[in-house]
């Protein structure tokens, strides 16, 4: 029988992260500091490794690569995990990697171009954030979901979080999974997300639905991970407001 490990987790982050985020069992913020009791945050926690490649290399063997007539940005990231991601059992790596990740692909540079004046600063601090939180989630190659905690339901979770009415909660998830609504910014983040092992796959259609997503490797098996998380997203999401704090935004 394979042990999992439920060590608390641990990571220093460059960015202090809101506090708020203590309202989920489980994880405690003390600004730059976050510390997670996987026995508390996780939903199902039944991986503790991960895929993982160099940030650093990213940025400078991937990023600035353009995608030819004979080999789709896809491949140019499948081809880079192949050759230089490697699975890691240090959860702190994984979410150090992710906040690398995500402060790269909303970055405020691109608010100007966005079309969505709501939108700012301080929303793409709330997207880093979560998604960050959600690289610990895991989907193995048979789509069968491995890990899940209360950041795989990203607006439900930032919603909860950051008191955000149903409007504006709707709004954050169409930007996080809408790839900011411009291809180029979608290749972007194929690239990046490389440094995580996989592409980032979205279980919902669109914010009526709101099912989040998770990073998973290329080649994992779509029809079973939309069965698996089918068969309990409703139980899960119902688990994430539960904690929702009086007087906060009505689900």
């Amino acid at each position: 029988m394979t042990t999992i490990d439920t060590a608390a987790i641990t990571v220093e982050l460059p960015e202090a992260f809101d506090e708020r985020w203590s309202r989920l069992p489980g994880i405690q913020v003390d600004g730059q500091r976050i510390t997670i009791d996987p026995a508390e945050y996780f939903f199902r926690f039944e991986s503790s490794t991960w895929l993982v490649a160099d940030w650093e290399l990213v940025k400078d063997q991937l990023l600035n690569v353009d995608e030819t007539t004979e080999s789709a940005v896809e491949q140019l990231a499948l081809d880079f995990i192949k050759e230089h991601a490697r699975s890691t059992s240090d959860a702190a790596h994984v979410l150090a990697t992710a906040y690398e990740v995500y402060a790269y692909l909303f970055r405020e540079e691109h608010l100007a171009s966005l079309g969505l004046p709501q939108i700012t600063a301080g929303h793409l601090r709330m997207l880093r954030e979560a998604a960050t939180l959600m690289a610990l989630n895991k989907v193995e190659l048979d789509g069968h979901i491995s890990n899940v905690g209360p950041c795989w339901f990203f607006p439900d979770a930032t919603s909860l979080v950051f008191d955000l009415d149903d409007d504006m909660g709707g709004l954050l998830d169409e930007v996080y999974h809408g790839g900011w609504f411009n291809e180029y910014r979608r290749i972007e983040s194929i690239k990046a997300h490389a440094a995580l092992g996989g592409r980032l796959v979205h279980g919902c259609q669109s914010v009526p639905d709101q099912t989040g997503g998770v990073v998973a490797p290329y080649g994992a098996s779509m029809a079973n991970f939309r069965g698996d998380l089918a068969q309990f997203k409703a139980g899960w999401i119902e688990q994430v407001y539960a904690h929702r704090v009086t007087g906060s935004p009505a689900a």
